[in-house]
């Protein structure tokens, strides 16, 4: 045994399932993506505001997954 308890193992467990929130939200700005191509495609005129839109949502939806990112960071180094 080289100094390492159960605690150790469901952090890193836990750091693990936050990184998960990286692949949802990935798969969610894809659909974001497609959905507005569509909009565009049935609706050339609204291009620049279907495209402002997606980005803020998108921009939106990348929040989640910096603090996944974050908390798993935090867990790892801090605890």
């Amino acid at each position: 045994m080289d100094g390492k308890t159960v605690g150790d193992g469901l952090v890193a467990i836990g750091a693990g399932i936050a990184v998960l929130t990286g692949f949802m939200t990935g798969r969610g700005e894809g659909e974001v993506a497609a959905h507005a191509c569509d909009a565009i495609g049935k609706n050339p005129e609204a291009e620049s505001k279907i495209r402002s839109t997606m980005i803020l949502g998108i921009a939106l939806s990348e929040t989640c997954a910096i603090y996944g990112l974050l908390v798993a960071i935090l867990l790892i180094f801090v605890y």
